[in-house]
Order: structure tokens, then C-alpha cells, then sequence
């Protein structure tokens, strides 16, 4: 008697798995994952707080010249009569020596630090990409151009170097964006760098090759989105962290300019009249702390939901 052959049982779950899948499918699965991704921000309460720090700053920055009562305040307005009030009814954070409004010129300076953060991470993130991906994806004499100049500018510390841009060009709130600008790009330059070497020898960029696709192809629909998760938490954190370093060089003088409501030019001011008029300089202060505070708990948050390995650790 001769053993009949009986078919593999799992042959049609093996067609399935080998079966491309449809439009419909990628679509459900990609929300799948988004939901998944919102479900593991949820669960982090450092990730919430960070987000509604973050969330609260760009509706002041967005509504805040509508929503306070005195928006003269932020345009140098003059008021000897209420010169130097503590919080009050009328004054929630006090006035200024010239009788202003502290919390009308808080909320309206969140529009400039927006401004600033926006600015110079964008600046950065349009120069220190583009040669990073580059330079990785190149490799030669075009890497180590591009690396010996980036290491150039890490040789020397960024607000040093700022400093020295700022006292060239002369002290105000534009020449300050540009320096910091200038010397931001190098950071995103090593971090794609060393994505796209990890990237490029991975095998679905050998298959593209291999069919004829062409470098800028490659770059574009290959390389870049998947360099993507650490170039948004790097500029998430480094939001904070450019106004933050805007607000230094307004507190030495070399940024916005009184009248300005722009947060460290008013702590520069205000540190002549402490401690007796502790809320002049208290308030700019809390809210660069907040604004700081609030997107590095975001960036840490998108890099435990972008980078699973660091969440493993």
C-alpha cells in the first residue's frame, strides 16, 4: 500500500503571507500603528506634560496679542503712574520700571521665542541635512570635506562662536537668529551622517540599485524617510534649547532689544532691580523654564515611541 501525499497544511497561510498587500490593507495597518504610537504617549506622563507645555506656548504664541488686556505694553508703552506694581487684580505679573504690563509683554514675547526656535532649527535642519545624507551616502573625498568642516565648527563652543557673530554683525534679535543659525547646522550634519552609513548598506537600498535607481531617487524615497525619526526629535529638543540660547544672548545684550518683549531682554533689565522687585525678573524666568521644560519631555517622549531601542534601554 502506497502513503498518499497529503498537501502542507499551512500552504495557504504561506500565499497569504506572500501576497502583496492592497491599498486598503496599508492603510489599516498605518493606523494601527499611529494608534499604537498614541497609546504609548498617553502612558507617559512626562510625555503629556511635555505636550501640553508645548501645546499651551503655541496657543500664546498664536492667540496671545488678542487675548491680553493691555497689548500696548509690548510696544513701549509709558505709564510712570504704575511704575513697578506687584501682581496684583489688575497686574497679574506686576509692572515693569516704565509701568508696562509684565504678563501682556510675557504672553506677547511667546510669539517671538516661536519665532526664534522656528527660525533656527529650520535654518539648521535645511543645511545640516542635506550635507549629512550626503556625506554618508557619498563616503570619499566628498565625506571628508564635508566632515572636516563640521568638526571645524564642533571644535568650538556654539555660543562662543554665536558671541563672536553676534559683536561682528551688531547686537539685535535678526543678527542673533543668524548666528545661532550658523552654528546650529553641524549637529543635524553628524547625526544623518551617521544614519545614512547604516542606512545605505542596508538590502533594500542594494535592490534599488540594482534595478537602475538613480542617487537622487535613492536619497529622496529611501534614505531620508527613514532618517526622519531622529531629525524630528533632535529639532523638537533643540527648540528649547535654540530659545534658550536666544534668550543668553538677549540677557547680555546681543539679542532683541528693549523694548522688545522678548523674555531674556527683560530678565537683563530686571536683574538691575532685584530682590526688592522679585516678579520683574521671575515671571520671563518661569516661562522660558516652562517652554525649555515642555519640549524636552516631548523629544523624550517621540524618541521612546521613534527609536524602540533607546525604549528598551
Amino acid at each position: 500500500m502506497t502513503a498518499t501525499s497529503m498537501p502542507p497544511m499551512n500552504s495557504s497561510n504561506d500565499t497569504e503571507a506572500a501576497r502583496p498587500l492592497s491599498f486598503r490593507e496599508r492603510h489599516a495597518s498605518e493606523i494601527r500603528q499611529w494608534r499604537l504610537y498614541a497609546h504609548m504617549f498617553r502612558k507617559s506622563f512626562s510625555s503629556m506634560l511635555g505636550l501640553s507645555l508645548v501645546v499651551v506656548f503655541l496657543l500664546l504664541a498664536a492667540f496671545g496679542p488678542w487675548i491680553v488686556p493691555f497689548p500696548e505694553a509690548a510696544s513701549g508703552a509709558i505709564n510712570m503712574s504704575s511704575k513697578l506694581l506687584p501682581p496684583n487684580g489688575t497686574y497679574w505679573f506686576g509692572t515693569d520700571e516704565m509701568g508696562a504690563d509684565i504678563f501682556s509683554r510675557v504672553i506677547i514675547g511667546a510669539r517671538t521665542s516661536l519665532w526664534i526656535g522656528v527660525v533656527i532649527t529650520g535654518i539648521a535642519a535645511l543645511i545640516g541635512v542635506p550635507l549629512g545624507i550626503l556625506a554618508g551616502y557619498r563616503g570619499g573625498w566628498v565625506r571628508a570635506v564635508i566632515m572636516r568642516v563640521t568638526e571645524l565648527f564642533l571644535a568650538v563652543p556654539g555660543l562662543a562662536l554665536a558671541l563672536a557673530i553676534v559683536a561682528a554683525l551688531g547686537p539685535g534679535i535678526t543678527n542673533c537668529v543668524l548666528a545661532l543659525s550658523i552654528v546650529w547646522w553641524p549637529g543635524y550634519v553628524r547625526l544623518v551622517e551617521a544614519k545614512t552609513l547604516s542606512i545605505k548598506e542596508e538590502l533594500f537600498i542594494e535592490s534599488a540599485r540594482s534595478i537602475g535607481a538613480r542617487t537622487p531617487w535613492i536619497l529622496w524615497h529611501h534614505i531620508l524617510p527613514n532618517c526622519l525619526s531622529p531629525i524630528i526629535v533632535k529639532m523638537s529638543m533643540d527648540m528649547g534649547m535654540a530659545i534658550l540660547s536666544a534668550a543668553s544672548l538677549g540677557f547680555i545684550g546681543l539679542g532683541a532689544q528693549p523694548p522688545s518683549p522678548e523674555w531674556g531682554a527683560m530678565i537683563s533689565v530686571a536683574r538691575t532691580y532685584m530682590p526688592d522687585w522679585w516678579w520683574y525678573s521671575l515671571f520671563p524666568g518661569a516661562a522660558i523654564f516652562l517652554t525649555v521644560l515642555g519640549f524636552n519631555l516631548l523629544g523624550d517622549g517621540l524618541r521612546d515611541i521613534l527609536d524602540p531601542r533607546s525604549r528598551d534601554r
